[in-house]
Parts: structure tokens; C-alpha cells; sequence
């Protein structure tokens, strides 16, 4: 079949309208923000791989050194970051209008040092299991609720596709998700040993660097499958997991 010239012309002139530019989401379970920076809620999370558009980008809060964020058509931004735009800038325009982040509040973390866990009233030898997919009433079952309301992450035992299972598996898990994880603890970090038959993790609430201790919250450490709050040397505990918000 041949074209006539002018409906060539009129093929070419229309094909930059009718094209959508799709770009793949480049991590598992990363969030879609009502602005552009870690500190507004989150609205939306997207999977690996799904592909997304952007309406427009703006400059927020950086990420791995990356301050881009993009907003997509669920009217949430996401960081530049965990886009795939095959560019180190922006790609489109800059939105003409963004949600600016709020004055600073004062640290919440580690939040209320209390036995608030919401299974605390069924721990038996029969747990269950819990909405993170962990038997109830044992350290990864504390420190995954802990790490949902306090962190506000959606933090389960196959979080960014790593096997989050038993707290001796939580610094590999850690490594290959690509998380800060040090010898150094922080209020709201996650203190992880393995030692002992599969491990522990604990809730870090407070640090005495002059003392070189820390404070942690814990389940089924002094208590079978209960609560309890200690304060031991840092080295007790091998590694300090810091999931940040994102």
C-alpha cells in the first residue's frame, strides 16, 4: 500500500500526541507521597516493575542524593530515585505548583515506651500468624508493628523482595534491600543479633553513647512470648538496622 504525501504528513504531525511516555518503577514497595519529600503521608505504593507516567517533577527532599520527585496521575509524587527515566534530570516539566513540607515536629521516635502490641492478650503456643506474616508474640513480630506505626513503612517478611524471615536472616535481608545497617544504634533503628538459635531483634528506644549502652523494647527475650524493655552494652546486639523513611 502506498501513502499519499499529505497523509503521511498528517501520520507524522499526529504521533507525538498519541505516544505516552511510561516509565518502570525500579524497587519493590516504594511510596507515592502527597508531596514531594519523605515528610508528607503516604498515598500510594507502587511494585517493581510497574510502569508509570509523569505529569510533572519538582526538587523535595533528597534521596540517595537525588532531590527529583515526579508526580504521577494518582496526583502523588515519587522519588526520582526509584524511576527508571533513563536520565539524571528532569525529563518533562517542572510542576507549576507543589505542596512545600511543613516546619519541622519535634522527633516522635521511639514513640510511647509502653507493651501496646496489639496481640499481647492471645500469646500462647497456638500465635497465629500476624498481618506481616510472622508468628504473633516473637521478636520480628514486635519489631515489624513497631516498625509499621512508628516508621510509618510497610514493612513485612518479604519487604523489597529480600527473605525477612528470622531475625538471624534480618542482616542479609538488610544488605541485599540495600538499607543502612552499622555498629552504630539510633533511636528508631532496629537492634539484630544472631546468636541463639535463629537470632532477636529488638526496638531501640534510647542510646547513652557515654556509656556505650542502649535501650531497647523487645518481645520473648526475658519473658516467653512476652514484653520486656532492657538496657545492655551496644555490642550486645551485632548490627543496628536503620530503615529510613522513603
Amino acid at each position: 500500500m502506498h501513502l499519499s504525501l499529505l497523509t503521511f504528513s498528517l501520520l507524522t504531525s499526529l504521533s507525538p500526541t498519541i505516544l505516552v511516555s511510561a516509565y518502570p518503577i525500579k524497587a519493590d514497595g516504594v511510596n507515592c507521597r502527597s508531596g514531594p519529600g519523605t515528610s508528607f503521608s503516604v498515598k500510594q505504593t507502587y511494585a517493581r516493575g510497574k510502569d508509570i507516567s509523569i505529569t510533572c517533577q519538582t526538587t523535595g527532599t533528597a534521596v540517595k542524593g537525588n532531590n527529583i520527585w515526579d508526580k504521577t496521575p494518582d496526583n502523588c509524587y515519587v522519588a526520582d530515585y526509584y524511576v527508571k527515566t533513563g536520565k539524571d534530570g528532569f525529563v518533562t516539566k517542572k510542576c507549576e505548583e507543589a505542596p512545600k513540607p511543613s516546619s519541622p515536629k519535634p522527633n516522635k521516635l521511639p514513640g510511647p515506651i509502653k507493651n501496646d502490641y496489639p496481640y499481647k492478650n492471645s500469646c500462647s503456643a497456638n500465635k497465629g500468624i500476624d498481618p506481616w506474616n510472622y508468628f504473633r508474640c516473637n521478636c520480628t513480630s514486635f519489631v515489624a508493628w513497631r516498625i509499621n506505626k512508628r516508621l510509618g513503612i510497610k514493612f513485612h517478611n518479604k519487604w523489597r523482595g529480600a527473605d525477612w524471615g528470622n531475625a538471624n536472616e534480618w542482616d542479609e535481608a538488610a544488605k541485599k534491600s540495600k538499607v543502612k545497617i552499622n555498629k552504630t544504634p539510633k533511636v528508631g533503628s532496629i537492634a539484630q543479633t544472631n546468636a541463639g538459635k535463629k537470632g532477636h531483634v529488638a526496638w531501640v528506644v534510647a542510646v547513652n553513647k557515654d556509656k556505650g549502652t542502649v535501650t531497647v523494647e523487645e518481645y520473648n527475650w526475658n519473658t516467653d512470648l512476652g514484653y520486656g524493655k532492657r538496657t545492655v552494652d551496644k555490642g550486645k546486639f551485632q548490627h543496628y538496622i536503620h530503615l529510613e523513611l522513603e
